[in-house]
């Protein structure tokens, strides 16, 4: 999974700007909320793979051992962007598919 580049500081951002699209502020958090869970979901299962190449299935929890490589990796996704930044640009930016359920149906 490739996340984009987006500022890891704090950034005050204007809410009306961000409800535009849905016209309701609580329907944009949601909308952000959701994609951030997906955006984490992947972002976890991907450092699950990576990191189980490393697992060593010992029979006693003294044998810790020390691998530069699996402390690399988790450097690295420890950098990553927060999932709700990643959301955030993501909606901003329109490349988020959302859709209103119809209350008929």
């Amino acid at each position: 999974m490739e996340i984009k580049q987006v500022p890891t500081n704090t950034i005050t951002r204007n809410l009306s700007e961000l409800a535009k699209p849905t016209g309701n502020i609580y329907e944009t958090v949601m909308i952000i909320a959701k994609r951030a869970n997906q955006i984490s979901a992947n972002v976890k299962q991907e450092l699950s793979q990576k990191l189980e190449e490393f697992s060593n299935y010992a029979d006693t929890l003294e044998e810790t051992f020390e691998n530069r490589e699996q402390i690399e990796i988790s450097k690295h996704y420890e950098r990553l962007p927060k999932p709700t930044l990643v959301a955030i640009e993501e909606f901003r930016d329109g490349e988020i598919y959302y859709r209103k359920v119809d209350e008929q149906q």
